[in-house]
């Protein structure tokens, strides 16, 4: 009988251990999920994944030395920044299906780097009130319905309203769509201020293209006098045999940056698609003078283009001697940029 039953629980505990979890060193019962994560060499297990996770660290941190001598690679790369936080899960799959603990512990580095630099821009800084609001957007050159686009911005409650890529034949169709809310415009090529306070010197900002796309005026506000600048910089491309073509942006962003640092008024506003972001060390000449009101008091990322499907935000507002209060991303109005918006203080 007493051989019979240690037959019988010999056989049992074999099945037990073929089927289920397996039993340690130690004795202690591993689930199979997780069979293969210890033993010897577990540790050097990956370590070409976890190089990868080591480099996407190192060129997140050091964003601004990736070298622009081939194809402006550091512009390109930084242009979409904060993406680069999406290898750190396709990374921590691959070590996962690699059972590679060398990966995981190393992937803590670009995970700590990325949310340092992009974790508060998920996050609402905005704040309540202000001095005075204003809109940037680029209408789109091609916009179908530019009645929809003029009524939409003058019911958004800007006081300043700065528009880019005003197509000729379209001009006064946005003329007459604002006039009602306000009083006061004035367009240079394809890029115009409209406000409900009074404007004067305005000039043309010569930014190399040949062409006005860029311009100044002068605001006087109830709480006083307000440099605003309108300005949309050159087009970049990606392509395949030159890289990202950003050659003449980068000049004009010389020249608007320029023509900022030169200005005697004690605030003002930067309005326009610079087609590039905060983080491009491209618009230096201008970023660095000037303070971005989506970093400083953002809702969220505020991404504005493509309007379909928002991933970059190169559309901006920028100031000097003002307090930024709030900044944020209106709904589309038919364009393929969205339109942005700030409130700042005095």
């Amino acid at each position: 009988m007493a051989r019979a039953y240690m037959a019988e629980a010999a056989k049992t505990s074999g099945a037990w251990r073929g089927a289920g979890p397996r039993t340690g060193r130690e004795g202690v019962r591993v689930p199979r999920m997780f069979a293969g994560w210890s033993g010897p060499g577990a540790w050097r297990r990956g370590w070409v994944l976890a190089s990868l996770a080591v480099l996407l660290g190192l060129a997140l941190f050091f964003h601004s030395e990736v070298p622009n001598t081939v194809g402006n690679l550091g512009s390109l790369w930084e242009t979409f920044l904060p993406w680069g936080g999406t290898l750190i899960p396709v990374l921590a799959l691959l070590a996962v299906l690699r059972r590679s603990v060398l990966t995981l512990v190393t992937l803590l580095l670009p995970t700590l780097v990325w949310l340092n630099l992009f974790g508060g821009q998920f996050t609402s800084k905005s704040g309540t009130g202000g001095d005075l609001t204003v809109v940037t957007h680029n209408v789109n050159a091609d916009n179908p319905d530019p009645a929809r686009t003029a009524r939409e911005l003058s019911g958004s409650g800007a006081d300043i309203v700065a528009l880019e890529e005003v197509a000729g034949g379209l001009a006064k169709q946005y003329d007459k769509g604002m006039a009602g809310t306000y009083r006061y415009h004035k367009r240079v090529g394809t890029v115009g201020v409209w406000s409900k306070y009074p404007l004067r010197d305005t000039a043309t900002v010569d930014i190399k293209m040949g062409w006005p796309r860029a311009m100044r005026a002068t605001v006087a506000t109830p709480k006083g006098d307000v440099a605003v600048y309108a300005a949309h910089l050159p087009s970049v491309r990606l392509q395949f045999a030159s890289g990202f073509t950003a050659g003449q942006r980068d000049d004009s962003a010389e020249a608007l940056g320029k023509a900022i640092a030169q200005d005697r008024t004690e605030k003002a506003v930067l309005l326009g698609d610079l087609n590039g972001t905060m983080n491009d060390r491209a618009l230096a000449p201008v970023t660095s003078q000037m303070r971005s009101t989506q970093g400083a008091a953002g809702d969220g990322p505020g991404f504005s283009w493509p309007a379909s499907f928002p991933t970059t935000r190169i559309d901006q507002i920028m100031v000097k001697g003002l307090e930024p209060v709030s900044s944020w991303s209106l709904p589309s109005t038919g364009s393929d940029h969205l339109p942005v918006a700030a409130s700042v203080h005095f």
